[in-house]
């Protein structure tokens, strides 16, 4: 007799959490069943899309169940304008309008409300970009998280600067902005009260001014990417892939905090695929590479900003591989789930 073993199921064919978490199984998700309903084409997924008929104009838009609502460095309200900002910047655009919808879980307090509210008004007014409509929607208890946040933003892209994932090419340099994996460590550590917290604090922020830096050096800054979920290995991975180039980063160059890499060994996670909310990676032409450090320098935001690696002349398209600090070679991959939920 001759036993077999049943085909898989795709996880009983349910949604999972590692579905939202920017990495494999989101792909999976968005050819699977998002992208056909809507006649999505083929194409890099960008953080923000073209607007049809207005070749200038960018729009984007971004829903935020971070929990807790609030955290050391920010909360649920200006996170959700630095979001959605930051993916507008990432085309190459200003911002230029946002919109607000809020859903609401009955019994939230007044006062908590108020002070998400003040902040996403303070956060935006310091951006320079107004909300300009929204909606508010209660719902009972049990049937959310005590507040969920959407906004959708429109921007307006400077001059020649076009930034695509797909438009990374051999010999690019690859920047980096600053640090990573404060914002994931810092949010899952005060949720779970594992006391990292009190040495970090999200870097949660706005980026449209590093892009703006980078403005005058038009084409030569060929792709912009914030490492949100998934963290700088997703996003590199992704370029890759869009780009059909290989990249390699030096494990030496890329700037972990000692607070992060710590509770990263403690909790058995990669530095490299945690979230981040207030830093951003740049191909950029070799030769415009020192311009493109000294701008983004230039800025508080961008202080410690490095040459982390490039993209290399051949390779296997879409691999992400990493040189260690002993010398060796390893792959980089796609995250496949979610290893922090609910962290933007």
């Amino acid at each position: 007799m001759t036993i077999e073993c049943p085909t898989p199921r795709h996880e009983d064919e349910v949604v999972l959490l590692g579905h939202g978490a920017g990495g494999r199984l989101t792909s999976e998700l968005l050819d699977r069943l998002i992208l056909p309903a809507v006649d999505g084409g083929p194409g890099p997924l960008e953080d923000a899309a073209l607007l049809p008929g207005y070749r200038e104009l960018v729009i984007s838009t971004d829903s935020f169940v971070v929990s807790p609502l609030f955290f050391p460095g920010g909360d649920i309200g200006s996170l959700a304008v630095h979001g959605t900002v930051n993916d507008l910047a990432m085309r190459g655009a200003r911002p230029l309008a946002l919109t607000l919808s809020l859903i609401v879980e009955e019994g939230l307090p007044l006062a908590e409300l108020g002070a998400v509210m003040d902040s996403l008004g303070k956060a935006a007014r310091e951006v320079g970009v107004p909300v300009v409509t929204g909606d508010t929607k209660v719902v009972g208890r049990g049937a959310a998280d005590r507040l969920f946040v959407n906004t959708t933003g429109v921007g307006q892209r400077h001059g020649s600067l076009h930034p695509s994932a797909a438009l990374a090419r051999p010999g690019d340099a690859v920047l980096l902005s600053g640090p990573i994996g404060l914002h994931g460590t810092t949010v899952l550590s005060t949720r779970e009260g594992l006391g990292f917290e009190s040495d970090i604090a999200s870097d949660t922020r706005p980026l449209h001014r590093l892009v703006a830096a980078l403005a005058p050096l038009g084409a030569a800054v060929h792709t912009l990417r914030d490492p949100t979920r998934g963290g700088l290995a997703a996003a590199l991975n992704e370029i890759a892939r869009d780009s059909r180039v290989a990249v390699e980063i030096e494990e030496a160059a890329v700037p972990v905090p000692q607070a992060v890499a710590g509770a990263c060994d403690l909790l058995g996670l990669d530095p490299l695929t945690v979230a981040n909310e207030g830093c951003m990676v740049a191909f950029v032409d070799v030769d415009a590479a020192a311009g493109a450090l000294a701008a983004l320098r230039s800025l508080p935001e961008g202080a410690q900003a490095v040459r982390i690696g490039e993209v290399l002349p051949q390779g296997p398209a879409g691999r992400v591989t990493m040189r260690t600090l002993v010398g060796a070679r390893r792959i980089v991959d796609m995250p496949l789930g979610e290893q922090l939920p609910r962290i933007c």
